[in-house]
């Protein structure tokens, strides 16, 4: 039958320019949720807000410096270093 080969479409929600820039934060979230929004200027749609397709899994670390601890002054100025920015002769 023809009615089964009919796809349902999905209607999008149709957004102006204004409201969009007022509330931009708000309809990134329900894009990202799914929805797609349709952004209209003067009544015409010009953009689409939609989510984007994730790929595949988050990305792992690959730990190739293979760095297994680090010493608690790792970040501890160093006095040589100070002395020559500091302009002290050496």
């Amino acid at each position: 039958m023809l009615v089964n080969l009919v796809r349902p479409i999905l209607m999008s929600q149709f957004v102006s320019l204004y409201d969009a820039k007022t509330r931009l934060s708000a309809l990134v979230d329900r894009a990202a949720a799914g929805e797609e929004i349709v952004i209209a200027k003067n009544g015409v749609a010009c953009a689409r807000l939609m989510p984007i397709a994730q790929k595949g899994e988050r990305r792992k670390p690959a730990n190739a410096l293979r760095i297994k601890y680090i010493a608690p002054d790792f970040d501890a100025p160093d006095p040589e270093i100070e002395r020559l920015f500091a302009g002290d002769p050496p």
